[in-house]
């Protein structure tokens, strides 16, 4: 029977912690600093909305090895041969280190750190199966949901994917992403008791099967809901439900549509119910949504005031993960500096800790500046902000709303053209002069120039 984990401790791939262990053991105190950023965007993907950030921080600053956590790391094989000491140090772990990072609810590109972490090599090495994973999934779910919104064109968007998501607590992490992307609310409940979030929802198909009639249901269901109730028309037939829902003599607010051709059926459905003087019950449409179909329903004139999407939305289904790394770009050892990087084909990226610039034109995005950290371009704007010193949050967890506030803010002043949902152009990220030649120097250092193969045979 599975049981649940009385810390997070546990939840990291078993490489981190035997290469903490070999750290202690071979007493390798340097400060590291590592980098958590999006490799290359998906090609369906010319935007990134970061996310997860307040998830992460929260890990980091209650990160602890319980008696149990540390009983059952002392029985695994890969550890017998590890002193006892390395178990005294897990039992007072904290995370003493620096963050910086993106606030939540920034737009992101490829290779932009989301976070910057700096601390004591271990600590910062254990975190980073947490970090990526809670990065990973709520950027990919508030990125999906942004677009999803934006094909909606203004009418509204409500989460409804718990239910197919890839576990309960992807489920919250989704609803909570998806509210920060835009959605108007979730159907998760405890997504709202924890964060705010509106709810919405009032019954499925078994409602309307449980009664002997379908006029009966919908009776019901407005005797217990009046006026707020909304009546789910397609459980049989969506003109005739309309019809009877249309002369039930009562108020409601709105009827929805789960299936079938929804552009032909909710015009259909707006014509019966505008005549019989319903001209303010609203339409709901769901069943297997996304971006895609949104945006065809839209342009096609279908008469929805109201999209409920699910699965496409908590699961990404059509970019399902991200190609989000974790890389150590620098170490400090007694106040001397060294630059790390990777340079094997297709996975180079730049050493040192960096900052982001990003700069405007008429209020809109222009292009980003991926500089060195100490850098500074006055006309730019700074992503990379401070968000953990000495292992303690500088500001507090902002509301839900506040950042999806924020989210659509940031939205608005990216350009049309990145907004397209096929085909769009890729955001212009530069490297400055001084990292691009930081790469080269530390290139040197550590790449082996060839000579062609022809000068070898010649001699």
């Amino acid at each position: 029977m599975c049981q649940s984990l009385p810390t997070r401790a546990l939840l990291v791939d078993l490489y981190e912690l035997t290469m903490a262990a070999g750290y202690f053991e071979r007493r390798v105190g340097c400060r590291a600093t590592f980098e958590l950023f999006v490799r290359s965007l998906p090609a369906e993907r010319s935007y990134l909305v970061a996310a997860g950030i307040d998830d992460a921080l929260e890990y980091l600053e209650t990160l602890r090895f319980s008696d149990d956590d540390i009983r059952y790391l002392r029985s695994l094989p890969a550890f017998r041969t590890v002193a006892d000491a390395f178990f005294d140090y897990l039992t007072s772990f904290r995370f003493t280190g620096e963050v910086h990072g993106v606030p939540e609810g920034t737009l992101i590109f490829a290779g932009e750190p989301i976070l910057q972490v700096t601390a004591p090599v271990a600590e910062a090495q254990i975190v980073e199966t947490y970090l990526l994973s809670v990065v990973n999934f709520e950027t990919l779910v508030a990125s999906k949901a942004a677009r999803v919104v934006r094909a909606a064109a203004g009418r509204s968007v409500l989460e409804f994917g718990t239910r197919r998501a890839q576990g309960p607590e992807a489920g919250l992490r989704a609803a909570r992403a998806a509210y920060l992307g835009g959605c108007d609310a979730t159907s998760n409940v405890e997504a709202g008791y924890l964060y705010g979030i509106p709810v919405a929802g009032t019954a499925a198909h078994s409602w309307t099967q449980v009664f002997p009639t379908e006029r009966e249901s919908f009776e019901a269901l407005l005797e217990v809901f009046p006026e707020t109730g909304v009546l789910l028309i397609d459980t049989y037939d969506e003109l005739a439900g309309t019809e009877t829902a249309a002369t039930l003599g009562k108020k409601f607010r709105a009827v929805r549509l789960d299936s079938g051709d929804l552009l032909e059926k909710s015009r259909e459905v707006r014509a019966i119910l505008d005549g019989h003087g319903l001209q303010d019950v609203k339409i709901i449409a769901s069943g297997d949504l996304n971006e895609y179909r949104i945006e065809k329903l839209v342009q096609g004139g279908a008469a929805i005031d109201s999209f409920g999407v699910g699965t496409d939305l908590a699961t990404s289904r059509d970019v399902p993960a991200l190609n989000v790394v974790y890389k150590l770009v620098e170490t400090e050892r007694d106040g001397l500096v060294e630059y790390k990087a990777k340079f094997s084909e297709e996975k180079v990226y730049c050493p040192g800790r960096k900052q982001v610039f990003r700069f405007t034109q008429d209020g809109k995005y222009d292009y980003d500046v991926l500089a060195r950290f100490e850098e500074n371009y006055h006309e730019g704007e700074r992503l990379l902000q401070p968000l953990i010193r000495n292992g303690r949050r500088v500001n507090a967890r902002r509301p839900a709303s506040t950042i999806r506030e924020k989210v659509l803010a940031n939205l608005e002043r990216l350009p049309e053209d990145y907004h397209a949902l096929q085909g769009a152009p890729e955001y212009p990220v530069k490297k400055s002069a001084a990292l691009s030649q930081l790469l080269e120097e530390v290139r040197s250092q550590y790449v082996a120039v060839r000579k062609p193969a022809s000068a070898s045979r010649a001699r």
